[in-house]
């Protein structure tokens, strides 16, 4: 399928594993030009750029917390490729450990909520900023597609800096982003993937547990932890606006059909 993305200018997020490699490497398939951001490590990066070249694909790195770190990714990508089109914001951080908020320490909180939705409004702000003087033809593919999680919508014990980040993101901030963007873009869009367990990095540690891959499985009909490519497939699909085009302001599960939390096992009650 034709997803006329031919050498529109992506940024993608946190690309240097998981769920954004597969995406910066499903867009590339489609022509698109992408600059992927790292923040500390672009050696998974390097195969995809020595496959394309670099005139398709750069590797930008950049603390998306700080401001001018986020203002200089945004002019280093538009030096070699133009103006950025379509943002995929997918950096994040999910700490392993089991923190309840009785125990959670103030700066865990704070840290987490930086990474996770502070730093995604000023990808967004730069974003909309780049947008304010360019062409029609470049505004015609304006979209920003934020990776949620089923955390946001379920919650999820021992995680609440985790959910609270996502939540916000998923609804208030896309909510109100789709409806400002078009006062740029007339035809921008602003729509949010939230994944359920996915096999990435980030949760291998978590699903070598029994118990955490049953109480995840117990309520997904499909009985399957999903895969980066189930996610960066319609990561693709939904910023293309000539299939996804009148598509905005949604929130799309990909978490096999997830209910909700098992919150308790039989030994519980």
């Amino acid at each position: 399928m034709d997803l006329d993305l031919a050498n529109v200018h992506v940024l993608v997020t946190g690309a240097s594993g998981g769920i954004g490699l597969e995406t910066v490497d499903v867009f590339l398939q489609q022509g698109a030009k992408v600059t992927a951001h790292y923040n500390s490590n672009k050696s998974t990066l390097q195969p995809l750029i020595a496959r394309y070249g670099a005139d398709r694909v750069q590797a930008l790195q950049a603390n998306l917390t700080l401001e001018d770190d986020v203002h200089r990714l945004f002019s280093e990508a538009s030096v070699s490729f133009g103006t950025v089109q379509i943002i995929i914001v997918n950096h994040g951080v999910w700490p392993t450990e089991n923190q309840p908020v009785v125990q959670m320490s103030l700066d865990q909180w704070k840290s987490t909520l930086d990474i996770n939705l502070t730093s995604s409004f000023l990808v967004s702000r730069e974003f909309l900023k780049g947008l304010q003087g360019a062409s029609e033809i470049i505004k015609a593919y304006a979209s920003i597609l934020f990776i949620g999680s089923s955390s946001g919508r379920f919650g999820e014990v021992g995680h609440a800096d985790y959910s609270a980040s996502k939540s916000a993101m998923m609804y208030g901030f896309t909510l109100t982003l789709k409806n400002e963007i078009v006062k740029i873009a007339p035809r921008g869009r602003v729509n949010c993937i939230a994944p359920g367990w996915v096999k990435t990095p980030m949760a291998e540690e978590a699903l070598k547990d029994p118990d955490v891959v049953y109480r995840a499985m117990a309520t997904t009909p499909m009985k399957k932890v999903g895969l980066t490519s189930d996610i960066a497939s319609q990561v693709v699909i939904l910023s293309s606006p000539r299939v996804s085009g009148h598509i905005s302001g949604e929130v799309i599960m990909i978490t096999g059909g997830m209910e909700g939390r098992l919150l308790n096992l039989p030994q519980d009650i």
